[in-house]
């Protein structure tokens, strides 16, 4: 069952705004702000989902899954990317990364929630 989740958001509002409701929701949940935080993070705390912002300074979310999947102990940590980034392209590519799931900026509450159970 998932229950720790990794946030990786660079904008304050979307990230608390998930971090509420996944909260809410009974999950234990901690946040990075960009993509090298949470490889770091994720090496360290070994959550049992991401849910991972594609658009962010540094390293995006896209880079950091390829990061993630090509690591043997990060490999199977299931990702969510969560963007403003909504063109098939960017969708297929996702998935060639190995990314679980895929949800789209605005979102709605049962959106993420879905997904996150989906896993």
């Amino acid at each position: 069952m998932t229950r720790n989740i990794l946030i990786v958001e660079d904008n304050q509002v979307d990230r608390t705004r998930l971090e509420k409701l996944l909260g809410t929701a009974g999950y234990i949940v901690s946040t990075v702000t960009d993509g090298e935080q949470a490889i770091a993070s994720v090496k360290r705390n070994k959550p049992d989902a991401i849910l991972m912002d594609v658009n962010m300074p540094g390293m995006d979310g896209f880079a950091a899954t390829r990061a993630l999947r090509g690591d043997a102990d990060t490999k199977d940590i299931p990702v969510v990317l969560v963007t403003a980034k909504d063109q098939k392209a960017d969708k297929a590519w996702g998935q060639m990364l190995g990314a679980k799931g895929y949800i789209t900026k605005p979102y709605t509450d049962e959106q993420v929630l879905s997904q996150v159970r989906a896993l």
